[in-house]
């Protein structure tokens, strides 16, 4: 009978060391990555190789769109009608429009201030959306190689639907304003008031924060881009207010909004031009001037 010997020495490390490692080996890279951004490169680098596999992945959402467009031939003649007389209303308004814009333009002149910065668009479509219950982002076949950069913002036919967060040669990635960590700065269409509207982390809500009870904000509220932080430009539609909660035992209302663009809908949507950024003061470097040098500004001194 033959005798076993025992093992007296494990080969390799357990599985809880194992668990270990890699978790503190996770935790570094992320901490690496997050403050001194070693791994754009390699980031990208991955990106570009797995491009193709998207593409193929997407093909059959592609054939299938061109076989739904085959058989709806009697709703692209009836959309094609529609469309048509859409067309002959825009044009109406349109010529408006350009006469206010020769007007204003005369305006500015007069008053010699300085002409709105003019953006321009670069047409995307959503590639993908992640599987991710906790982000609201989407991925675009738009990337670096096409201009666009980190900071952009992204609209569709109706309103704002977020910003480019980042930016791979061939693709990038756009958080939605209904993501739980994107804020968009807005103003009310009907009083000006200005404040700042954030996801809530779900597909049509959005939420003005920090409000007083007794603010001037009423339901059906539209709430346009202010363009002070000079990324999103002004005037864009964002959300109308739909809901609002004072109660007087808190200090703030509860004010919820729906968005107006088509979030979670839409295909093809267009990538704008960023803004020239707001050059931002140092906090340091604005002194108080010395009482003395006040007085002299403000007139001769009265000697006693």
């Amino acid at each position: 009978m033959m005798e076993m010997t025992p093992q007296f020495f494990r080969h390799g490390p357990s599985l809880l060391a194992r668990l270990v490692f890699f978790v503190m080996l996770s935790l570094v890279l992320m901490a690496v990555d997050a403050r001194f951004k070693y791994l754009v490169e390699i980031r990208q680098a991955f990106s570009t190789i797995i491009y193709p596999l998207q593409k193929l992945a997407n093909v059959p959402q592609t054939i299938y769109d061109g076989i739904s467009e085959v058989f709806s031939s009697g709703d692209l003649a009836e959309e094609n009608a529609n469309l048509k007389q859409q067309h002959l209303v825009d044009r109406g308004q349109l010529q408006q429009l350009r006469a206010l814009e020769v007007e204003n333009a005369q305006l500015r002149k007069l008053l010699e201030t300085a002409q709105r910065v003019e953006t321009k668009a670069v047409m995307a479509e959503i590639l993908r959306v992640p599987h991710d219950p906790f982000n609201r982002k989407v991925i675009l076949d738009k990337g670096s190689q096409s201009g666009i950069q980190p900071g952009q913002v992204v609209v569709d036919d109706i309103g704002v639907i977020g910003q480019v967060t980042r930016g791979y040669p061939f693709v990038s990635e756009v958080t939605l304003i209904t993501d739980k960590d994107h804020s968009v700065p807005v103003q009310v269409v009907r009083n000006g008031l200005r404040s700042v509207v954030s996801g809530m982390g779900k597909d049509a809500m959005l939420e003005l924060r920090y409000l007083a009870v007794n603010t001037d904000i009423q339901e059906g509220d539209m709430l346009v881009t202010s363009g002070i932080d000079g990324v999103y430009p002004p005037g864009l539609p964002v959300a109308v207010v739909s809901r609002i909660e004072r109660n007087s035992t808190y200090v703030f209302a509860r004010v919820t909004c729906t968005p107006v663009a088509g979030v979670g809908h839409n295909r093809q949507l267009l990538i704008l031009s960023m803004l020239t950024p707001v050059t931002e003061i140092p906090a340091d470097a604005i002194e108080l001037e010395p009482e003395s040098r006040k007085r002299e500004k403000g007139g001769v001194r009265r000697t006693p």
